[in-house]
């Protein structure tokens, strides 16, 4: 299926208004590097400067914004940062989620994500209910069918300390859920938009013990192509392509203006 021209045209709309405006913004930092700069330039330092800027931007903003004009064709809803979740979850199902944690970290058990969450289940409305902070969700998705997706959006490479908060919390996003609605019809997972070992595989090694990887994370095409259909991840990365090489000459004029500056 992939991306239509529509799709295309408003992708690309967001990362030109995007990177317009980060470089209408852009000013260098005022660090010090001289060895950096005397070394490379100070226009390759602007520009790298710059790039993680941009990196930054991609990895809370943009990513979730693409994934709802992508996802909205073909979802019943898609809302990017969903906030209308519930506020309560039980006692009991904290504490059977962190039998689960302990478990998984020391081994006793391997990742099951179904048998998890029917644990889960079992005592999400039993014990004392306490309110807490409702969660802040990346992406949001309801199909027609009532399928609820909850998506938290991640960097290509987290270390295993934070991969047992992710798993932590995908487990209490079905609890504070079912604290209210015994039986949701609910998937939620860790979506990471690209693979930074491609052409070979996500290297997932570190998921693996705490995570079912074939039921709680989905990675580069995994994610885009469940979104949009086949090809859609293809057809993003094209996008992508087009947007900036029509930015092109206003970026090398923007980071020519450096080359001239010299450092005390």
């Amino acid at each position: 299926m992939g991306l239509s021209s529509s799709q295309r045209k408003q992708i690309a709309s967001l990362l030109e208004d995007q990177i317009r405006r980060k470089l209408s913004d852009y000013s260098p930092e005022s660090n010090n590097m001289p060895f950096h700069v005397r070394l490379l330039g100070q226009d390759r330092m602007a520009l790298f400067s710059f790039i993680q800027s941009i990196n930054t931007t991609l990895g809370t903003s943009v990513f979730e914004q693409v994934a709802v004009i992508i996802a909205a064709p073909r979802f019943k809803h898609a809302i990017h940062q969903y906030k209308d979740f519930n506020d309560t979850i039980s006692e009991d199902a904290q504490k059977a989620i962190q039998n689960i944690i302990d478990a998984l970290t020391v081994g006793k058990l391997k990742p099951n994500k179904n048998s998890e969450i029917e644990k889960i289940l079992e005592v999400a409305q039993t014990g004392k209910i306490k309110k807490i902070k409702k969660p802040r969700i990346d992406l949001f998705l309801e199909s027609n069918d009532g399928t609820e997706y909850y998506f938290d959006l991640k960097t290509a490479k987290p270390n295993m300390n934070e991969i047992v908060g992710f798993k932590r919390k995908m487990l209490e996003w079905v609890a504070i859920r079912a604290s209210k609605s015994l039986k949701p019809n609910i998937y939620t997972g860790l979506a990471i938009p690209y693979n930074p070992y491609e052409p070979d595989s996500y290297k997932r090694w570190t998921f693996q013990g705490m995570f079912d990887l074939d039921n709680e994370l989905k990675v580069a095409s995994d994610f885009w192509d469940f979104l949009g259909g086949e090809k859609t991840y293809e057809d993003l990365l094209e996008t992508f392509e087009d947007v900036g090489i029509k930015l092109r000459p206003e970026i090398d004029d923007k980071f020519a203006n450096f080359k001239s500056k010299k450092t005390p």
